[in-house]
């Protein structure tokens, strides 16, 4: 668990106070070697200040040597400064403030701060017994907490901890700025992330949304899709995609995928074209943009928009392209495991066609063009203003996050290869994928740069491999063990086994492991560690 550390133990060790130093020091470092965090409270700062002095005061005075206030005053926030490295800061908020009555408030302060966590996910870390004595389920002492078993922690399928710590102040900053102004509704942070959103995406207009399923919605009402038309899209992808398509009365008509990348194959696209064809959504899967040259020249050729999901993509590019800058409509979704996610719905549309851009604005607030004036039907699929500041926020690190995702990835492949060989069922489809002798690596266009939304292989004994990583506390996912086309919502059409063959196999074998910007090294070498257990010593 995560410990908030009282002032007498961070005196302790700043001081080397005896004889509590080494054990307070002691469950510090046992708090960083598991991983955990480290808190300090801000509301704090004053006290630990003079405790701290006047506890080198003492220690001068014992050692006999004397040190003046002021040199006390400059060595202890010297010590300070070096001991809150690495520490993390909670605020203090208005409900801790009221704390007079207590026959302690900066105890009280400390104890109402815990409510702010998960039950269990942190408590106090003291030496005040009465305080320990008084809340036993919320304190531990340095001696309990370094007797603790030190149980292994259960690793994250995508940690967005270690990515809060690292944008927390600004985080923060931007959130009480909202909540200071007011503005909860279209508020001017979900302008400044509209133009900060075009500019890197390299587009004329952006307009953030409620979620990227609404994003999807609005898209297709902005290209006036409705009952009996069709659009063409891949079956291997969240069931937003094609449950959109069938929300607006359209049919879902589903291609199969690149056996090699797993998006939507542009050489089964033209035969699936009909004259009810009104659009074509390929989707960016696992964070790689779809072959859009490809498919784009084939809508051209048929007069047919192309509406770009990149759920999973914010940040890959395509021939140097940034993604969603691809087609006519480009999409996006800030749900918080994506690349670029909040800390709830939200999402954005991209496009350089004004009209376009003009009609999918209008849609997201209830088809208004002007205050209680309406020219089309719209639907309530505003980004809320808190939304948009958590994205600001992240947005700063995204470009570092794109550049480490490459880097996880690429030690992924090379602990995850191992007696390269080609894999004959695929090239006999016309590829060729380097694989190990049982796990197919991600496999990535020479053109693309991919975000690793999900790092995703093949293996042929899956379940071995999902129990045996979980044994260890390792969580994986399967992205995704249906296909749409076999989904029970959209029996109405018609589809059976066999529609789609290659997505049908292939989501038999896929298997998604923890990825993230922040994955720690150690943690990557044990899940490949037992991966090359499980997998070629069972093979």
């Amino acid at each position: 668990m995560d410990l908030l550390l009282d002032v007498n133990v961070i005196v302790d060790i700043c001081a080397k106070q005896a004889p509590f130093f080494r054990t307070s020091l002691d469950a510090v470092a046992l708090c960083i070697a598991q991983r955990r965090r480290l808190w300090i409270y801000t509301g704090s700062i004053q006290t630990l200040d003079y405790v701290l002095r006047d506890a080198l005061q003492r220690r001068s005075q014992q050692m006999g040597t004397r040190i003046s206030q002021r040199q006390a005053a400059l060595l202890s926030r010297t010590l300070l400064n070096h001991f809150s490295q690495g520490k993390h800061w909670i605020a203090a908020i208005a409900e801790e403030g009221a704390v007079f009555a207590s026959p302690d408030p900066e105890d009280e302060q400390l104890i109402r701060a815990l409510d702010r966590f998960a039950p269990g996910t942190c408590k106090l870390l003291t030496r005040d017994e009465s305080l320990i004595q008084a809340y036993p389920e919320k304190t531990l002492s340095p001696e309990h907490y370094c007797q603790l078993s030190g149980e292994n922690c259960r690793l994250q399928f995508i940690d967005l901890k270690t990515q809060q710590d690292a944008i927390r102040p600004q985080l923060e900053k931007n959130i009480h700025r909202v909540l200071h102004h007011g503005k909860y509704i279209m508020g001017p942070e979900v302008k400044q992330l509209e133009a900060k959103l075009a500019h890197f995406v390299g587009v004329e207009h952006c307009i953030t949304v409620s979620s990227g399923t609404d994003a999807l919605l609005i898209a297709m009402m902005a290209l006036g899709i409705g009952v009996g038309d069709e659009v063409i899209t891949t079956p291997f992808t969240f069931i937003a995609t094609g449950e959109m398509i069938a929300l607006l009365g359209a049919k879902p008509v589903f291609v199969d995928i690149d056996p090699r990348t797993y998006n939507l194959d542009p050489n089964k696209i033209e035969s699936a074209i009909t004259p009810a064809t009104k659009a074509i959504m390929p989707v960016s899967l696992y964070g790689q943009c779809a072959d859009m040259d490809a498919i784009n020249s084939i809508a051209e050729q048929h007069h047919l928009p192309v509406i770009e999901d990149g759920a999973q993509s914010f940040g890959a590019t395509y021939k140097g392209r940034q993604s969603y800058g691809l087609s006519i409509i480009g999409s996006t979704s800030f749900f918080p495991s994506k690349p670029l996610g909040g800390y709830g719905d939200g999402g954005a549309l991209f496009t350089n066609d004004d009209a376009l851009a003009k009609a999918m604005r209008e849609i997201s607030v209830h088809g208004q063009d002007q205050r209680y004036h309406h020219p089309r039907i719209g639907l309530n699929g505003r980004m809320d203003t808190l939304q948009a500041a958590i994205v600001l926020a992240k947005l700063k690190r995204i470009d570092w996050e794109v550049a480490q995702r490459q880097h996880v990835a690429q030690r992924y492949n090379k602990q995850l290869i191992e007696k390269p060989h080609r894999n004959t069922q695929q090239e006999s489809e016309g590829c060729s994928v380097v694989q190990s002798s049982s796990v197919v690596i991600p496999y990535i266009e020479s053109h693309n740069i991919s975000v690793y939304a999900q790092y995703t292989i093949q293996i042929e004994n899956r379940d071995t491999l999902v129990q045996q990583l979980s044994d260890h506390g390792i969580p994986t996912a399967i992205h995704y063990p249906v296909p749409l086309h076999l989904q029970p919502a959209f029996t109405g059409y018609g589809y059976q086994q066999g529609h789609c063959p290659i997505a049908e196999s292939i989501a038999k074998r896929v298997l998604s492991l923890p990825m993230g910007p922040d994955l720690d090294g150690s943690d990557l070498n044990l899940i490949c560690a037992i991966i090359r257990q499980t997998v070629y010593q069972s093979g």
